[in-house]
């Protein structure tokens, strides 16, 4: 039995997509292998191209540590470190994701538990939020919601519905803040301006 499991791993290792840790990107520099994690669900982003809608693309394909991390649990690729054969394990990518990502931890489950939903999580910067939640995906549909998530334990704050309610009005999106309760389960608050 050992033997096998062995082997299904190398085999899998094949077949998954290799990557390149630089710094904090994970880079997938083979075109054809960068369009293909692309459009399995979204993952990165083609350098020089703003706004991605599927295809083929004949750039290299930009990752972030969350999306790269979830890959890599999901052995859908394979990062080695920058110039080198040496495979980053996940527990390694996972540091440097909390090394360089506020509340990392948080964020990956929400990232998680939103593909597990069947939605697209992109990151939400340009919205002021940590993720752009697509039923589609970009390019396809414009995203719905905005997610925000809050640090493990801690309340809600006035500052926090204002900052909802305003962004929720000004992105034409339901903003939703995401905490993420002791047993790991995750409650999503949304918020929508409501006009007497």
């Amino acid at each position: 039995m050992i033997p096998k499991k062995k082997k299904q791993n190398k085999s899998k290792k094949k077949a998954a997509v290799s990557a390149e840790l630089i710094n904090n990107r994970v880079m997938i520099w083979d075109h054809a292998q960068g369009s293909k994690v692309y459009n399995s669900g979204f993952f990165g982003k083609p350098l020089g191209i703003r706004k991605p809608k599927g295809d083929n693309f004949d750039r290299p394909l930009e990752l972030t540590l969350i999306e790269a991390c979830y890959l890599l649990e999901q052995e859908k690729i394979v990062i080695y470190y920058q110039g080198s054969k040496e495979e980053v394990p996940l527990n390694k990518l996972q540091k440097k994701g909390k090394d360089n990502i506020k509340l990392f931890d948080e964020k990956m489950l929400i990232y998680k538990d939103i593909r597990k939903r069947g939605m697209i999580p992109r990151p939400g910067l340009k919205f002021g939020a940590d993720f752009a939640v697509y039923l589609k995906g970009p390019g396809l549909d414009h995203s719905p919601y905005v997610v925000t998530s809050i640090a493990r334990g801690s309340k809600l704050s006035a500052m926090e519905l204002v900052r909802a309610g305003r962004l929720a009005t000004s992105v034409r999106k339901k903003f939703v803040i995401a905490s993420i309760q002791k047993s790991n389960q995750i409650r999503y608050y949304g918020f929508v301006w409501f006009k007497p």
